[in-house]
């Protein structure tokens, strides 16, 4: 392995760790797939077991031989030691890398990776019976908990529309626990179908939509027409606005979960664990 002492902030190898948004990570390499940032050995190890091949590492010094060591050794592994041998690991103190992000990084280590070409959506699509759709969901704690619960509980993968987070986004890989390299998943691109037409894609594919949705005409999480369906999407909005009127329009049924106290919703990533638990039992 490289190894390369970091003693100085204004290092310009650093800067992909540090000050690149996840916009110009992900559009670094355009027009080719770009890349990202994964956080902790246990995220870090998964996309590696996923076949994202990492570019460079950065790692404190005190973390080399506990946090680090796994993931050298799954590299080994995985790509063997001449690749290994390609990486820069860039080291330094804990409190230069404190200093660097502006907080103490996620147990000390981060590895930048290349993304790969996502899925194109039909073909996505015909390989799934059970998925979810993520419609502007712009939070990447929710995103990446939403992932984890769909990855747990059994379904086939995740849609997401352009608008949503990235699952590849740090927080979103870390909050899923690395789910997001597990679970299948795809991302519409820019100037995709609008709301309706992508449901009515979905229904064109087989697919029974069923939007979460605070309306009257609704039916119970647990109801045997969901779970009778031979191919299922659950359909999720963003915190707050939830859907649109379009979207919840065309889709095949609303879904609520029945709520107790005066409470009439929860967050979109509890509400997701819920319904996911309730169609795949």
């Amino acid at each position: 392995m490289k190894f390369l002492n970091i003693r100085e902030l204004s290092d310009p190898e650093l800067d992909i760790f540090s000050k690149y948004s996840e916009v110009q990570l992900f559009r670094i390499n355009e027009p080719d797939p770009g890349v990202f940032v994964a956080e902790s050995a246990n995220v870090i190890i998964r996309a590696l077991e996923a076949g994202y091949k990492p570019c460079k590492l950065l790692v404190e010094e005190e973390r080399i031989e506990t946090e680090a060591s796994p993931v050298f050794e799954a590299i080994r592994r995985l790509y063997g030691d001449d690749f290994l041998e390609t990486i820069p690991v860039y080291t330094a103190k804990r409190e230069i890398v404190t200093a660097l992000t502006g907080y103490k990084l996620v147990r000390g280590l981060w590895a930048v990776f290349k993304r790969k070409p996502l899925p194109e959506l039909i073909s996505f699509l015909r390989e799934k019976s059970r998925i979810t759709l993520l419609y502007d969901v712009v939070n990447p704690t929710n995103v990446g908990a939403i992932i984890r619960s769909a990855a747990a509980l059994g379904l086939d993968g995740a849609l997401l529309t352009n608008a949503s987070v990235d699952p590849l986004t740090r927080r979103s890989a870390r909050v899923s626990m690395g789910t997001v390299f597990q679970l299948p998943w795809t991302k519409i691109q820019r100037k995709g179908p609008s709301g309706r037409e992508l449901i009515g894609l979905l229904n064109d594919e087989g697919f029974f939509s069923a939007a979460m949705a605070l309306t009257k005409d609704t039916v119970a999480v647990d109801d045997p027409l969901l779970k009778s369906a031979e191919k299922l999407a659950v359909v999720l909005g963003t915190e707050g606005s939830g859907l649109p009127e379009e979207v919840i329009s065309a889709c095949s049924c609303r879904v609520m979960i029945p709520m107790h106290h005066g409470v009439d919703s929860l967050n979109v990533a509890a509400a997701s664990a819920v319904c996911f638990f309730a169609v795949t039992r």
